[in-house]
């Protein structure tokens, strides 16, 4: 639970209809912004990611900020100017990786946390936001830990049929409070939940 000195962990999730945030091919063509988890949240201090999703994180961000025309190619379109802000944005708040793997990173806001541990100190360090960006085994870890305080899922229109959850497997049921529900665009409803 979060006391006011700490830190509040809010994970946004895009996912299809069915609960996948990947399908069976490891895409997620059904996602039109990464950009558009972090509108739906307060001004964060910091970003949360885990050692899977933090190297194709870097790179993509990497090239919203310094080249436009590779972000492009990637994007398949320009990209949007909440993507180039969420990109400048990103490079001057601090990203904490939970890794036990990785020996380096480049992105120039970013350190290497090596336990769930120094996760829960970075937490109780005082008040703000931190956007918990994923992926499905971060936030079952820090479900597992205690230490996610909201999830916030953008649920598209969508069903893939197979592919990856939104989270890896629990140890037991999470129950989850709804506090919040709104449509948002291209039919998509986003849904706010709080962790008791």
């Amino acid at each position: 639970m979060t006391t006011s000195a700490s830190k509040k962990l809010i994970a946004v999730l895009q996912m299809t209809l069915d609960g996948r945030s990947l399908d069976s091919d490891g895409r997620s063509d059904w996602v039109d912004s990464w950009a558009d988890g972090l509108e739906l949240l307060p001004p964060v201090d910091a970003f949360v990611l885990g050692a899977g999703m933090f190297p194709g994180y870097e790179g993509f961000w990497a090239a919203m900020l310094h080249d436009h025309a590779s972000a492009a190619e990637m994007l398949g379109r320009d990209p949007y100017p909440r993507e180039v802000e969420y990109a400048r944005l990103a490079s001057q708040t601090e990203h904490l990786v939970l890794s036990t793997t990785l020996t380096e990173v480049t992105w120039p806001s970013a350190r290497i946390v090596r336990s769930i541990d120094e996760i829960r100190a970075f937490k109780h360090d005082g008040p703000g936001t931190a956007y918990v960006v994923g992926g499905a085994t971060l936030v079952t870890s820090l479900l597992e830990a205690g230490l996610l305080d909201e999830l916030r899922l953008i649920v598209h229109p969508i069903l893939v049929g197979a592919g990856q959850g939104i989270t890896g497997v629990l140890s037991r049921p999470r129950r989850l409070k709804l506090v919040a529900t709104e449509p948002s665009a291209g039919e998509c409803v986003t849904l706010t939940y709080r962790l008791p």
